[in-house]
Formats: structure tokens, sequence, C-alpha cells
């Protein structure tokens, strides 16, 4: 399966962005559909999940609330609505699949800036 991200770019404090994620394959079978995220100096952090059977999506602490995982599993398609954003936010988004039998596969990335 290959992933790539799009719709990152410059957005203000308080905008709006929605980022998309094409999987080249069926993601209809993926145990887990996932963004993460990473700044320039830290860790990659875990952002949202959408796992098959689970009854709602997970979120991390800083983004819960805020931010909005959805799958259209017709389409490959992951989305990521993110929503009061925050200069903390500015990070390159990753998306990521896990298969049944735990492969995981990412994609490139693609940079989100909150700045004024």
């Amino acid at each position: 399966v290959q992933l790539v991200e799009s719709g990152g770019g410059l957005v203000q404090p308080g905008g709006s962005l929605r980022l998309s994620c094409a999987a080249f394959g069926s993601i209809f079978s993926m145990k887990a559909m996932s963004w993460y995220r990473q700044a320039p100096g830290k860790e990659r952090e875990f952002v949202a999940s959408s796992v098959s059977g689970a009854r709602r999506p997970s979120y991390g602490d800083s983004v819960r609330g805020r931010f909005t995982i959805s799958r259209d599993n017709a389409k490959n398609m992951v989305y990521l609505q993110m929503n009061s954003l925050e200069s903390e936010d500015t990070a390159v988004y990753y998306c990521k699949a896990i298969t049944g039998t735990w492969v995981e596969y990412w994609g490139q990335g693609t940079q989100v800036t909150v700045s004024s």
C-alpha cells in the first residue's frame, strides 16, 4: 500500500485545514488508519486513529476536540479535519496504515505551518 498525503500549507492561528491521505491499495482490510505528526526537534507524536471495529476514533490529548479523523473505505481515503489551529500544531503530518498482520505503511508527510 502506498500512502500520499496532501492538503498541508500555511494557515493563521484559529484557522482550519483538511488533510487527505490517498491510499494506492485498498484500506478496507486495514486494521487501523492513523495520523501522526513531527515538529522540528521533537519526536513523532500520535494525532488520531480510526481502528476497524472500534466504536469511535481515538485522539491525542493535544488535539482532542479540535481535530477529526475520518475514512472513506470506498475511495481509499483518510482525512484529518483540523480546526482552531495553534502554532503548536506546526509539524509535518504523516498518514499511517496498519494491516491485519501488523505491517505498517507510512506516507511521505505534508507540512502544516500555523503562523500569523
